[in-house]
């Protein structure tokens, strides 16, 4: 049997219970999961790609652990189709929550087909529960001082309110 390798990208700045749903889903679909931080020298994120990677890791691992499935994390600042060689990926995890994302994603999956015909694009719907989170919305209510427990896991609602506090 193929090992199938999936490949999910993004910013995950910080990572919201939204990506952990995606995830959840991806693991039952592939032997291996690799959770590819985008680092792109024209933003200025929140975390640092190092604190994300560590906050993914202890968020995602026992998700994947939980479904049998193997997990890293990599940044890459290059194409994903790039990163997706370069770990052996067969599918690109892409994460749904509106029609809105549809149309944009579905632009992405044509491109990456195009430049790299052996990935196949899965697109996974959100939950209800997690469709409204965004990250740059999580980092808004936070910095506003609100509540975000309910849109992310414990140990980032814990380095966002570390965070803020460095910069208050």
């Amino acid at each position: 049997m193929t090992k199938r390798i999936a490949l999910y990208t993004g910013s995950f700045d910080p990572v919201t219970n939204g990506h952990l749903d995606v995830i959840r889903h991806a693991c039952r679909l592939a032997n291996e999961l690799v959770v590819g931080v985008g680092v792109h020298p024209g933003k200025a994120p929140m975390f640092s790609s190092d604190e994300r990677l560590a906050l993914l890791e202890t968020v995602c691992a026992p998700i994947a652990a939980a479904e049998d499935c193997g997990f890293r994390t990599i940044t890459f600042d290059d194409l994903a189709v790039w990163a997706a060689r370069r770990v052996g990926a067969s599918l690109f995890i892409r994460g749904l929550r509106d029609g809105t994302d549809l149309d944009y994603e579905m632009q992405m999956a044509g491109m990456n087909a195009a430049m790299e015909p052996g990935v196949q694009t899965i697109f996974l719907p959100a939950s209800p529960t997690v469709r409204p989170i965004t990250a740059t919305l999580v980092r808004q209510i936070a910095s506003m001082g609100g509540d975000v427990t309910s849109f992310v896991p414990p140990a980032v609602a814990e380095a966002l309110g570390a965070k803020i506090k460095r910069r208050a």
